[in-house]
């Protein structure tokens, strides 16, 4: 596909808001901002610099990193990891094209080595969820945007862990057709590789070689995305000779005076691609910058797995960009890529070259939101207290979180159903544009300095709760207020208003408070004591106070935000572990007798299992729940330390992914622990132990396994306070229930993680294979050596391998840590796959795990991800999976249609898939 459009340079000068606006000087289009800086600089490049210190919230953090000088990256601005969304907001030129750049370096600002994790959005779009996973690594994202308005919001909010925080944000006007697609009206681009082949150095290359400054990382840097499985007899070449690059993406001439060129005929590499899988933009750019000698010939084919129609391409550079120095654009505005993208470059028989390679880009289609349609009518409410900082937290008021005083539905496009501005000190009349709230379910104006008259709330069908109460309201009682349908509760008390209270319509269950409006009087309409409760001057105060109450109660259910049946808070109260060995009761736990267990288990009939801690039975008891029964042994000097930290710890939490306790044993000489029982074994016995026998599991279970047994890990970390470090994660603690859904077991070993300190010390306690050197050597015990101990089940997992072995890994590997690192970081993954799985996986999905897998065995636990990165990292290799197998099913079912799809459905199909069209899926010049 072709794409002709005029090249226009808009030479403007932007202004930047931060609440507050101010202009700058500055290259013409570019706003560069210094995040916690205070003066203007320009740097070593000729970029000019901003401050953004007219920006009235957020705090600044000083930072010094090793061998990072630049003046922008020593401070930085941080803001509260609470419920509210901190916005910047910048003026751009409608139906313009920008590219906007965000960047983070941590530093440990904060001194306390908490990686933080947060959202940054533009607008109501998400726009990515920020991991820090170095303190000393710069994180940058880049989107490639067209602006339908004359401003952008960039919000930072919802923080998993540590506090949001930014370093720098760019936005970089692009001429009239860079980047242009058939899709921009309802997608972004978010960059996801830009790659500059054959460079001479590991530096990246920007402005002002590149007039746009965009960041073309060298194929020789690890921030190119992790490049591997480079094939033999790559060479980069190079020329001093001018490159013409008068086409649409204009890559810089830098650029393009390098290449790789692949000597043996073919040229392979491996990436990963940040956002994938989806759908995306990708293309390369091609020059011929060698000497062909007369007759000779250069064309070459694309290979990508899964796109066998790009296949039947043949790139011919001289015949797209004739004679030499000048750029050829190939690619495909509407392709389906995986995570892990692994394609080849192979010269066709009758060319006497092999590949040429200078550079590439890949993005991803990002799906704009347009937000909540309120967005204007709450517009409308702030315009009259922007110096309140309540309304300042800016972006859209739903999406993709919540502003901290508005509730939202979950529409696709929410309305705001609930407003909470509750003594904000606001003042004048009752804002008109709350009115056009239609959605709106509950107000909450009390306790302000409101003026006038109560404005017509007949729209707000819907309404239910009204509170107006402490206020200084005047004149009559609406009556259409009063007429609203569901109106359950309106609060008025405590103003002046006047006239006569006439009528409630058809509401027999309205709870109305006028009380201290000395000249608003209950009238002769059809209001009854069976249609409404009155509470005027006259009503007592015991009254007041029952449906004060009453109110609050039913407010409170309204606020509360977690599932009770996924996820129970802890409290510090919970975990005052009993150290002593009576035989009293243990506080929280139920206690079983000795004797209704000997019936429970037939005399302890059928053994199910056994450890160091003793034997576990299987029983059932009297409502028929089946049970297991952990029996100490006697002798058993680990399981008498242990056996009170369990019970008590276990008694007190729950959760969905961790096993359930149902309570203890302790008398005449037994100790036992009775759980819920587990049908189908452990982890280990389905990786390599009995129950692999003719039934291993499939690879998209064991993925399901990971996330179940990650969510259990991430919620003692991060869901209980303070945070427990359960000690001895290992397959084997890994239980699996009658759906074959896992749980977290075996309590005994683990700690309660102290407040305000980064470790517990601790005598060394855990099974060798899955021990955290870091803590073996220092016994400073972290949630990063729960997180070691995971990345050796992720390993299993991927290889049906125990985690230590003298027979499996060879003879200069004696665990499954060394033996896999040896495969994966040569790109030999297949050499560790469990040949159980049979091919019946993606690979894409495989690496995902694979690489997050070494992520958790790093030796320092600083390098080592959260668990809630983990459980992120699983879920996409999951939605890889699925997204696998529903294209396989597909193909199964229409035999007509190739790998890739050929129809003629747009990007905006309701069922999220996008098609290639035949004549984009063609590389073509641009």
């Amino acid at each position: 596909m072709e794409i002709k459009l005029p090249f226009i340079f808009f030479s403007l000068s932007l202004i930047i808001l931060l609440l507050v606006p101010f202009s700058f000087a500055q290259i013409p289009g570019f706003v560069s901002l210094d995040c916690g800086g205070n003066v203007n600089f320009t740097d070593e490049i000729g970029l000019k610099w901003t401050p953004d210190d007219k920006l009235t919230y957020g705090e600044i953090s000083t930072i010094s990193v090793a061998n990072e000088k630049r003046k922008q990256y020593t401070t930085l601005r941080h803001f509260p990891a609470d419920a509210r969304k901190y916005c910047y907001k910048l003026d751009v030129v409608s139906r313009t094209r920008y590219l906007l750049r965000a960047t983070f370096l941590y530093g440990n600002f904060d001194n306390n080595n908490m990686y933080p994790k947060f959202d940054i959005s533009v607008g109501a779009t998400h726009w990515s969820t920020i991991v820090i996973s170095d303190a000393n690594t710069i994180e940058s994202i880049e989107l490639i945007l067209l602006v339908t308005s004359p401003t952008i919001t960039v919000c930072l909010s919802n923080a998993t862990t540590g506090t949001p925080f930014i370093s720098t944000l760019e936005l970089r006007q692009l001429n009239g057709s860079v980047y242009y697609t058939d899709f921009e009206n309802r997608y972004y681009l978010s960059v996801s590789a830009r790659i500059n082949f054959g460079a001479q150095s590991n530096a990246p290359i920007r402005y002002p070689d590149d007039p746009f400054d965009r960041i073309w990382e060298s194929d020789s840097s690890k921030k190119a995305n992790y490049l591997v499985d480079v094939a033999p007899g790559t060479q980069k070449i190079s020329t001093n000779v001018s490159i013409d690059v008068n086409r649409i993406e204009m890559p810089p001439v830098k650029v393009m005076q390098t290449a790789v060129v692949g000597t043996n005929g073919f040229l392979t590499y491996r990436l990963d691609l940040e956002g994938f899988p989806g759908f995306g933009w990708a293309f390369v750019y091609l020059a011929e910058i060698e000497d062909l000698a007369k007759g000779e010939s250069r064309k070459f084919r694309p290979v990508i797995p899964g796109q066998l129609d790009l296949s039947k391409v043949v790139l011919n550079i001289e015949e797209n960009a004739p004679g030499k120095y000048r750029l050829y654009e190939a690619g495909v505005t509407n392709i389906s890529l995986p995570y892990v993208l692994s394609f080849k470059l192979g010269k066709t028989s009758d060319s006497s070259r092999g590949p040429l390679l200078n550079a590439m880009e890949i993005n991803k289609y990002l799906e704009k939101n347009d937000g909540s349609p309120d967005g204007d009518a709450i517009s409308s409410v702030l315009s009259n207290y922007t110096p309140a900082e309540w309304a300042n937290e800016g972006g859209d008021p739903c999406l993709p979180v919540p502003w901290s005083w508005v509730h939202c539905s979950s529409d696709p496009q929410p309305r705001i159903i609930s407003i909470f501005l509750s003594n904000k000190n606001m003042t004048g009349n009752i804002p008109l544009g709350i009115t056009k709230l239609t959605g709106l379910v509950e107000i909450w104006l009390d306790g302000n300095m409101l003026t006038g008259p109560i404005p017509d709330f007949s729209r707000c069908r819907d309404l239910m709760i009204v509170h107006l109460e402490n206020n200084q309201l005047t004149g009559p009682l609406p009556n259409t207020l009063m007429k609203l349908p569901n109106l359950r509760q309106l609060y008025v008390q405590n103003n002046m208003l006047s006239g006569r209270i006439v009528s409630t319509g058809s509401n027999n269950d309205l709870i109305l408070n006028y009380n201290g409006n000395l000249n608003l009087h209950k009238g002769k309409g059809r209001v009854s004591d069976k249609q409404a409760i009155i509470i005027g001057s006259a009503v007592g105060a015991p009254i007041l106070l029952l449906v004060t109450i009453l109110s609050f109660l039913v407010t409170c259910k309204r606020k509360k935000k977690y599932n009770s049946k996924d996820h129970l808070a802890c409290h510090r109260s919970q975990f005052m572990i009993s150290s002593n060995n009576d035989d009293g009761p243990i506080e929280g736990a139920q206690c079983f007798s000795y004797s209704e267990l000997k019936i429970s288990t037939n005399n302890f009939e059928k053994k199910v299992g056994s450890g160091g801690f003793g034997v576990v039975y299987y029983g059932k008891l009297d409502d028929e729940k089946e049970i297991a029964v952990k029996v100490l042994a006697s002798d058993s000097y680990q399981g008498k330390r242990e056996f009170s930290n369990e019970v008590s710890l276990l008694s007190r939490i729950h959760h969905r992914n961790l096993v359930e306790l149902l309570g203890y044993c302790r008398e005449e000489g037994n100790c036992m622990l009775i759980y819920e029982f587990m049908h189908n074994g452990t982890l280990k016995e389905h990786l390599y132990g009995p129950l692999t026998q003719g039934r291993s599991i499939n690879w998209i279970k064991r993925l399901e396994v990971a996330e179940d047994a990650a969510k259990g890990i991430e919620y003692l970390h991060t869901g209980c306070t303070p945070a427990v470090i359960h000690r001895d994660v290992k397959s084997s603690n890994i239980l699996l229930d009658r759906h074959m859904r896992a749980k977290v077991s075996d309590f005994g070993l683990s700690k309660i993680a102290a407040e305000g300190v980064s470790h517990v010390s601790s005598v060394v306690r855990g099974t060798v294979g899955y021990l955290d050197p870091e803590y073996y050597i220092s016994q400073q015990l972290t949630d990063k050596s729960d997180v070691y101990s995971f990345g050796v089940i992720l390993l299993e997992l991927i290889s049906g391998q125990e985690a230590i072995s003298n027979d499996s890994f060879g003879a200069n590997c004696r665990n499954i840590v060394q033996w896999a690192k040896l495969h994966i970081e040569s790109g030999d993954i297949q050499g560790i796959i469990d040949p159980a799985l049979q091919d019946n996986y993606n690979l894409q999905s495989m690496w995902k795990i694979a690489e997050k897998a070494l992520m958790c065995v790093q030796p320092h636990g600083h390098l080592r991800p959260s668990m809630s990165e983990v459980v992120k990292e699983i879920q996409d290799a999951i939605s890889i999976e699925k997204q696998s197998m529903r294209t396989s099913d597909e193909m199964s079912s229409n035999s007509m249609h190739s790998s890739m799809n050929t129809g003629s459905m747009d990007l905006g199909a309701t069922d999220n898939y996008l098609s290639i069209d035949e004549s984009i899926t063609q590389p073509s010049a641009r």
